[in-house]
């Protein structure tokens, strides 16, 4: 059986509300999993805001550099409009 991310997708935006998409998730991914995800986006939301440096974001958030890091070079390599929409998703 091989993986369709599109699936995942289609089944994530079919839930009407977030508690039955936190039992979801909670099926999906194990809280190790749910904890890294959570952690990325704060990162992300972090970095955009740009307030905080990375060596700042990692011991106030007990997140790893390398993790800030390869944020950070994502977002460094996007598109400006491609940039411009996370912004938009995350920060708004």
């Amino acid at each position: 059986m091989r993986a369709n991310w599109d699936s995942v997708v289609e089944k994530v935006l079919s839930y009407p509300n977030s508690d039955e998409l936190g039992i979801l998730f909670q099926l999906l991914l194990t809280e190790e999993e749910r904890s890294a995800v959570a952690g990325r986006l704060k990162v992300f939301q972090l970095l955009l805001e740009g307030d905080l440096s990375q060596r700042q974001i990692s011991a106030d958030y007990q997140v790893s550099i390398a993790t800030i890091t390869r944020c950070s070079n994502y977002l460094k390599n996007m598109q400006p409009e491609q940039k411009q929409k996370i912004q938009h998703l995350l920060l708004d």
